[in-house]
């Protein structure tokens, strides 16, 4: 196999500034809906979009930010969202999204190692937003809405919409900071470029399901999460289709939104696959409307995956990709006949792929395991200020190692088999072990730490510590001392008591034998 690539062939990628590629067909549906706020039904035209995303960037610009600044959004999924995030990149600025769960130690670090000079966000977070921004070089806090100690969002839509004249260049200019662990350690800034977010999107599009004028979608992937800045807020802008948000998931309103909207396609991740599987709620519901699922962010089990084309009868395509390819490696096709249950679909156009043995870097053939390493023009530009981390990660000839196992099938289809890398995906949350092993060994009866991910049906994986004590302390409080520390989703689960954590000579954490370990359990 050697080198393997798309059975399709490469598209033509526009060199151009996302924003003017994503508006760049507006005329098509200007005044059809471009966002319908899901709990409110608070609508906005694509026109609208526009023409807001244009008063916050000149607003923006007259307040001080200029090509290059980074401006942060820590907020849930709101149709505000898309004006603040293209207001910010048309006027050269740089996006980094927040994950809206993030403690305000968490957000302080994002700020601070960005250096950003304004923050977006909800009332419900301003107390973290304002503790958070104390502690960096933020000059300011917009709400959108209205609370006291922050700037209305709606001052920045006060404006003539005259943008400044910036130049970009798409292939070297940021557009957005996301957050993401990597194929190890702790969250690092992926660097994005225009042409990244703008060649992904199209790599994507020969692959994706036929839309229609009138299709929506349903936002629940947050639009912090690549998987849903990118499929679920900028493509449905760029092609026009209705895209209806909601601020946090809800099962009942979830089925409800469906059933009251229309909804005909969803992004969804493993666990939100499986309620529609197996929850006894989902058969309250008319879901008729929906033509696909696409799932994503982690491997969907092919049980799964046929449970749902069958119940609520929808096809399900699976996806992979990562941050740090601004989307997207592979897809599946959209006709049912191409659907390989547990496949995560074939190369997208223009990328490479490769599958290297992981002891020797040995390049394999098909059917064989090894790690997956890539090369494409969506492949971030590195990990910023972290020049050892992206060396790690991209080879000076462009690929890029993945740090997931995986085989290729003789069609091309990839199967995601495991993880190299160490990262714990809990309802596809990314959960660096590093950082809740940082945690956890601030605790004074604790001597040494190792936290790994372990199966769970709900949830996918859920962070399990193994933990050397020095001092008197029960699982249970360990458990609460970590959630005290942590957002939400990276909370420590179970918790073991061992005598010593396996290591290396080296003193790296031999994570592969408390996995084994596990399994023997």
């Amino acid at each position: 196999m050697s080198i393997f690539r798309s059975p399709y062939p490469d598209v033509t990628i526009p060199e151009m500034p996302f924003s003017d590629y994503i508006f760049e067909n507006l005329s098509q549906w200007a005044h059809e809906p471009a966002f319908i706020d899901g709990p409110s039904g608070r609508m906005l035209t694509f026109a609208q979009v526009a023409e807001s995303a244009r008063k916050v960037g000149a607003s923006l610009a007259r307040r001080g930010l200029t090509k290059g600044e980074v401006v942060a959004i820590f907020s849930p999924n709101l149709p505000e969202y898309a004006l603040a995030f293209h207001g910010i990149v048309m006027i050269g600025g740089v996006v980094t999204t927040a994950n809206p769960l993030n403690t305000s130690d968490e957000l302080a670090s994002q700020l601070n190692d960005v250096g950003a000079k304004f923050l977006i966000t909800v009332p419900l977070f301003l107390d973290k937003a304002q503790e958070a921004a104390a502690r960096s070089k933020v000059q300011e806090i917009f709400v959108f809405g209205e609370a006291s100690g922050a700037t209305p969002f709606a001052e920045l839509l006060k404006s003539d919409g005259q943008l400044p004249a910036v130049k970009i260049n798409p292939r070297e200019d940021l557009a957005v900071l996301p957050y993401s662990s990597g194929t190890v350690g702790r969250p690092k800034g992926v660097m994005l470029t225009h042409y990244n977010l703008v060649a992904v999107l199209e790599q994507c599009e020969p692959i994706l399901p036929p839309f229609q004028v009138g299709d929506k979608v349903l936002s629940l992937l947050p639009f912090f999460h690549i998987f849903g800045m990118q499929a679920l807020m900028n493509g449905p802008l760029r092609d026009g289709i209705t895209c209806v948000t909601m601020p946090r998931f809800d099962l009942e309103q979830f089925l409800q939104l469906i059933q009251n909207h229309g909804i005909t396609h969803l992004c969804l991740v493993p666990p939100i696959v499986l309620a529609l599987a197996k929850h006894p709620s989902v058969d309250k519901y008319n879901l008729s409307t929906l033509k696909y699922i696409a799932s994503g962010a982690a491997p969907l089990d092919g049980a799964v995956q046929q449970a749902v084309a069958s119940r609520p009868n929808v096809p399900v395509l699976q996806g992979y990709g990562m941050t740090e390819t601004s989307l997207a490696i592979s897809v599946t096709p959209p006709e049912v006949s191409k659907v390989k249950l547990g496949a995560s679909g074939v190369l997208i156009p223009n990328m490479e792929g490769k599958v290297v043995d992981v002891a020797s870097g040995a390049e394999l053939g098909t059917n064989e395991q090894g790690e997956l390493l890539v090369r494409g023009p969506n492949i971030m530009r590195g990990y910023l200020k972290n020049p050892e981390a992206t060396a790690l990660t991209i080879e000076p000839d462009g690929w890029m190692h993945t740090g997931d196992i995986v085989s290729v099938d003789d069609d091309g289809y990839i199967f995601v088999v495991d993880r190299l890398k160490e990262i714990i995906k809990y309802k596809a949350m990314q959960v660096a072990p590093a950082e809740l092993e940082g945690v956890l060994l601030t605790h004074p009866a604790i001597a040494d730490a190792a936290v790994i991910g372990i199966p769970d049906e709900e949830a996918g994986e859920i962070p399990k510590a193994f933990v050397v004590l020095k001092g008197q302390v029960t699982p249970e409080e360990v458990i609460d001392y970590v959630a005290r520390k942590v957002a939400p989703y990276k909370k420590i689960r179970k918790v073991e008591i061992v005598e010593a954590i396996p290591k290396s000579p080296s003193g790296k954490i031999l994570r592969r034998v408390l996995l084994e370990k596990e399994k023997v359990i």
